[in-house]
């Protein structure tokens, strides 16, 4: 089994209107986590870019514009994952596993093959993605109402993890927070 622990970080909310600047995320193969990746990417230059996202990353204009061009990067992010995953076998794909991915990070990674004209996206992750932040509402559905958020640092801190603040959304930090938080609400061992 392929699971795809993933993390984006973007230019605006909208994954129609903005577009990707990190891909960050960690490859697990029956259980054991096979490679890490972190992926800068130069946003599509047919979306808008604004001030508010990249300051929430900690990231400028000219840092993203620097970055390698999106085509570049869909390139070595699809070779990534065609290690793991069969691309011409229906029952072989990977699991695509993020924190609010399912209304969010999803949407933004399926417009990201669109963009570079893979229409193939459903070839390489099942449709059924699992959302830590679901998972972990059920695991905490008593403690929420007691939570300033139900976001990725709330959830961490809820759950005894430690946090680095000045460390959030950067894909990478987001992502390993997101693999330890589904660690301990499906009930795998975390070891820290």
């Amino acid at each position: 089994m392929i699971k795809v622990f993933y993390d984006l970080e973007t230019t605006g909310l909208s994954a129609i209107e903005n577009g990707i600047h990190q891909i960050a995320g960690m490859i697990e193969k029956d259980g054991v986590i096979v490679e890490t990746f972190d992926f800068k990417v130069r946003p599509n230059p047919n979306k808008k870019i604004t001030e508010e996202a990249l300051a929430v990353a900690g990231v400028t204009l000219e840092q993203v514009l620097a970055y390698p061009t999106m085509d570049r990067v869909y390139k070595q992010f699809k070779m990534l994952i065609c290690k793991y995953v069969d691309k011409f076998d229906r029952k072989d794909k990977a699991f695509l596993i993020g924190f609010n991915n399912r209304n969010f990070d999803d949407n933004f990674l399926r417009a990201f093959f669109m963009d570079n004209d893979d229409p193939y996206f459903g070839s390489l992750f099942w449709s059924a993605s699992q959302d830590v932040m679901v998972l972990a509402s059920h695991y905490l559905e008593r403690r929420i109402p007691k939570m300033p958020n139900f976001k990725l640092m709330s959830v961490a801190k809820e759950l005894g993890l430690l946090v680095d603040e000045t460390k959030l959304h950067d894909g990478s930090y987001d992502v390993n927070l997101t693999y330890l938080i589904y660690r301990i609400v499906t009930g795998v061992e975390c070891e820290f």
